[in-house]
This record gives structure tokens, sequence and C-alpha cells, in this order.
């Protein structure tokens, strides 16, 4: 075997100090669910302790999709490194660019024009319902209930449509920019949005007509991996775990940004601190989002989409065939990249999972010198032991349903 002959399989002494005593004496089984398992949501591994068909210990582990694209980013220009950040939460790139970007202008003191930044929410927003939608569809899939998941794809169909409307791309989008935006919206955008607008809120009816008071779904939420206010801090949860523990904690109310401190909306909680609660806070919170838009929509002025700052943003294309100066700022701008003063900021934003952040930290020269992202799938995936310890195993694939990991997030 050559190199390969110090692969060996994992015993139950290299466990000791995860397992309980029981299963030191052999009174326990373990058991591998993933990293090759439909519903754990991506290549995990959950290695469960069971007494029977109940859950006495629950070890995640993780790095079957590691990537390294914290340190590929250091390899690369600022602008460069943006198109690694869409293949992080990869349910998530707009999300996961503004992050970014708002690091960059925060440590560049970067101006953002007002219709970027209105438009920057519109497409938030219309991502988190996204991503809520697909929440909705597989963690009720994964509970026997395939209506709602082909309900929940419909819509999110017409989401998709607009992000290739305006990027160019369904998923991995890079459309927001140091600056701004890659370029304007086009003229269909406006109705597209409009009309997504008029039709959702009934749709979102109808999801919840199939589940919030169906029996079944009901057995299986209620009561069911459950999780209080104090430990969602012990083990720095964030997002709509944290809400449906009864905390309305919301980095878009708390620590503002891209101006969401002039819009008009609630954040949604709940205290019953198990499935079911989260499933009713990401529901409420596809119908804030819809109210963000529509104001966003309303007031949505018009004028330039990017920073007129040339250190940072390269010239308008317009001018590409009039100047040869504004060729060769092009050119060098994409070859050599822009440099930033030296510093570190980090910068949080609400993504659909929770805080995500960014640290930045600048060396003077055109690349990160180093970047960090702080996710929240990684924070939390580490409250799986305490949220299935005394359930069935049948209720682990409800319960890492209802925290909303993306691997991509977690392993990096």
């Amino acid at each position: 075997m050559g190199e390969f002959e110090a692969v060996h399989d994992v015993n139950i002494e290299e466990l000791k100090h995860l397992v309980s005593e029981r299963a030191l004496r052999g009174e326990t089984m373990l058991l591998n669910m993933g990293p090759q398992h439909p519903s754990t949501h991506g290549v995990l591994r959950l290695l469960l302790e069971l007494d029977g068909e109940i859950v006495v210990t629950c070890i995640p582990d993780i790095g079957f999709l590691h990537t390294g694209v914290e340190k590929n980013m250091e390899a690369k220009t600022y602008q460069k490194a943006e198109v690694m950040t869409d293949r992080l939460d990869y349910l998530n790139p707009m999300g996961n660019n503004l992050t970014y970007c708002l690091a960059i202008e925060k440590l560049a003191e970067l101006d953002v024009p007002e219709r970027a930044q209105v438009l920057r929410v519109i497409l938030l927003e219309l991502q988190r319902i996204s991503s809520h939608l697909l929440w909705l569809g597989t963690s009720a899939l994964d509970l026997a209930a395939m209506s709602v998941f082909l309900y929940g794809m419909r819509e999110r169909e017409i989401i998709l449509d607009i992000f290739e409307m305006v990027s160019g791309a369904r998923m991995m989008t890079t459309y927001i920019r140091p600056g701004g935006l890659w370029r304007d919206v086009p003229v269909e955008f406006e109705d597209a949005v409009r009309d997504f607008l008029a039709i959702m809120p009934k749709r979102v009816d109808e999801y919840e007509g199939m589940l919030t008071t169906n029996k079944l779904f009901l057995e299986r939420t209620v009561g069911i991996g459950k999780i209080c206010a104090e430990d969602c801090i012990r083990y720095g949860l964030t997002g709509p775990v944290m809400r449906a523990s009864g905390i309305a904690h919301d980095l878009r109310k708390v620590r503002p940004y891209s101006g969401y401190e002039q819009y008009d909306f609630n954040i949604p909680t709940q205290t019953g601190c198990d499935i079911n609660s989260r499933y009713l806070v990401r529901v409420q919170e596809i119908r804030e989002s819809l109210k963000i838009i529509e104001q966003a929509m309303n007031h949505l002025p018009y004028g330039p989409v990017r920073s007129n700052n040339r250190k940072y943003v390269p010239p308008p294309r317009s001018e590409l065939g009039t100047s040869m100066e504004a060729v060769i700022h092009h050119f060098k701008l994409w070859t050599e990249g822009f440099t930033l003063p030296r510093g570190a900021v980090y910068v949080a934003t609400e993504s659909p999972r929770g805080e995500l952040g960014a640290y930045l930290e600048s060396d003077g020269g055109p690349k990160p010198w180093r970047i960090h992202m702080n996710t929240p799938s990684f924070a939390n995936l580490q409250a799986m032991p305490l949220l299935t310890k005394g359930h069935f195993v049948a209720d682990v694939v409800g319960i890492i349903g209802s925290i909303d990991i993306v691997l991509g997030d977690c392993d990096r």
C-alpha cells in the first residue's frame, strides 16, 4: 500500500472522549449517518451513538467538502477573489458577495450610490426568500411532504430567472461589486419583481395551508430538537434558529447596513424552541422580506449604480471606445488589481442562516493578506449533539433540516 499503509479503521478507543461510558462497555451501538446520505443536506457524516432507536450522542464530522477557499482568495486580487465567495453558501451568493464587498468598502472608505444600495436590498431579500423556499421544500420532503417541495421550487424558479436577468447567472452571480453593482438592472426588472410580489403572498398561504396545521407535520416537529435561548447564546447560534428560541436578534435591525434602517419590518420570533418554531419563523421571514422589497421598489431612485472612484472602479464601458486612458486604466485594474490601505476590518450581515461575517486584513498590496469568513452553518451545526439527544433516529433527519446548514458554508 506504500504511503497509504497508515490508513486504518477508527476504533472505539479513539472515540472514547466523545461517546458515553456505555459505548465503551458495548451497551450502545455506533452508527454512521452519511456522508453519503440524502437527508444530511450535503457531504456530512454524523456518528450516532444509539440505545435502540434513541440517540445518546451525535458527533458531527465535517471536512468532506473542504476546498481551501479562504487561502485561495489570498492568492488572487480583490476583484478576482470575489468570484470564490459565491461558492461558500451557494444558496446565498448575493449575500456572500455583499459581505465581502462591504469589507472592501469599509477598508477603502468607498462610497456606494443610493440606487445601488436600494437594488442591493431588493436582491438580498429575493435571495433570502429563494433560500427559505429551498429550505422549506427540502426539509418538508425529509418528513415525507413532497407537494411542498414542488410548490416551493415553482416560486424559486421565478427568483432565479430574475437573477439571470440582472447578472447572466442563476446562482453564482458575482453581481454585487465593490462600489456598487456590476451594471444597472434591465428595464424588465421592475415588472418582473412586481409580478412576483403580486403572487407571492397567496403562495405562502398555500405552503402554510399544507403544513402549519397538518397533524402529521406537527407530530414530527413540535417538541423535537429543542434548544433554549441560553444555549443558543452559549453555542453561538444565530439566525432563525436563535429567533425560534425567543431572541429577537437580526443584524439588519441591530447593526443596519446597506440602508436597512430605512425600511419598516419586524423580526419574527417564536418561543417553542423546536423544529416547528424554526419553520414558523422562516415562513414569517418570507412575508417580511416581501414587505422590504415592496418598500424598496416604491422608493427606487434613478442614478448611477457604481461609485465614480476610479481607483477601485473600472471606467464605464461607454468610455472604452473613445478614451485610450480609460482602456489602459481598465486593463491595469483587471490585470494588476487595486490596492487597499493597510488595516483590518470585520463586517457582518444577516444571511438566511444567521450572522455571516468577513474579516479582511490588508498589507497595502493588491491581494488580501488574510481573509476569513465567519459562517452561520458552521456555528449552528455544533449544536447537533444537544438538539438530537434523547430523540429517535428518525427525528435526526428533521432536526438537521431545521438548522438549515450548507456544507460549503461549513467546510470552506
